[in-house]
């Protein structure tokens, strides 16, 4: 009987190289945990982004998935690989010693891409592997030797990471303005959602504003607009729209009433049609993530109202 001869094993097909991966995201905590399952990153102000690159196919996708290539082709460029990548980051600009949103937005409404930097802090493929289930602190481990191996510099860089104690970072960041820190598990695998595998501590800033005016809505405020003094001047800092209910929007509303103005008290006056001006008597407390190079409070929530001639 003839002796069969085993056919040679089949090599398994190369895994195919995925389009846009919808990011990780973290989960918003108030206090930074501790431990060696834990390492901590800046958290950077910027535009998150997902650079694809494969041979001289390059993307660069936003968070939901649109491809803004035009706007940061510099970038893409810089990544100079041959084979595939997949890497997750975040768009910058550096102003004033940290990483400034504002002026990220007007660079980028001008189309001018000179000072913009990204921050790689995740690598989720490399020439046919998808590491996706790969422990965190490995795929960070990996990201570095690919971008120290192609010696890939400015504008791109490795986000570092810190081990032990975050509430330690955090409080490094807080004294540098820094937005926050974003904590990770070492062990956890990427998945595209909102995870406890990440979790987001935000540095939130506090002040007293005086009122310069209102937008009325049927039973009390839709917004207020808030103003800062200056020696002499009253300069408008923005409005808030958050931070109150129906019953404390109805006290605000009843507070102001008694203190309407037939004109603003802004040393330089603006164009708000639904306005119903104050005069500067009542205080907001606010908290607020920064303030923007325009002069404006970004991302605040109310959080009382007191009479008074406290400055912010």
């Amino acid at each position: 009987m003839a002796k069969r001869i085993k056919a040679p094993a089949a090599k398994p097909e190369a895994a195919r190289m995925p389009g846009f991966i919808s990011p990780q995201l973290a989960t918003l905590k108030a206090k930074a945990p501790s431990g060696a399952q834990w390492i901590h990153e800046i958290k950077y102000d910027g535009y998150r982004i997902q650079l694809r690159i494969d041979g001289d196919d390059r993307r660069a996708y936003t968070r939901n998935g649109y491809d803004w290539i035009s706007k940061f082709s510099r970038i893409t460029g810089a990544f100079d690989l041959e084979g595939q990548a997949i890497v997750d980051g975040e768009v910058v600009v550096i102003h004033e010693g940290r990483t400034n949103f504002s002026e990220l937005q007007v660079d980028l409404g001008r189309g001018d891409q000179d000072r913009l930097i990204y921050f790689a802090f995740d690598l989720l493929w490399l020439d046919g592997k998808d590491l996706r289930r790969e422990p965190q602190i490995e795929r960070k481990r990996q990201l570095k030797e690919l971008i120290e191996q192609h010696k890939l510099e400015e504008p791109i860089f490795y986000s570092e990471h810190h081990e032990g104690d975050g509430q330690a970072l955090f409080a490094a960041a807080s004294k540098l303005n820094y937005e926050g820190i974003v904590s990770k598990r070492v062990d956890a695998p990427y998945r595209s959602e909102r995870v406890e595998a990440w979790q987001k501590i935000k540095v939130v800033r506090n002040g007293k504003f005086p009122v310069v005016g209102f937008v009325k809505d049927p039973s009390g405020v839709a917004a207020l607009y808030l103003g800062k003094k200056e020696g002499k001047d009253l300069l408008y800092m923005g409005k808030v729209g958050t931070g109150w209910n129906r019953t404390t929007s109805a006290q605000i509303r009843k507070a102001l009433d008694t203190v309407v103005s037939p004109k603003q008290k802004l040393t330089k006056t603006i164009r708000k049609p639904k306005a119903t001006w104050v005069e500067p008597k009542f205080y907001a407390d606010i908290e607020y993530r920064d303030i923007t190079s325009e002069g404006l409070l970004r991302a605040s929530s109310f959080k009382g109202l007191s009479r008074g001639t406290r400055r912010s």
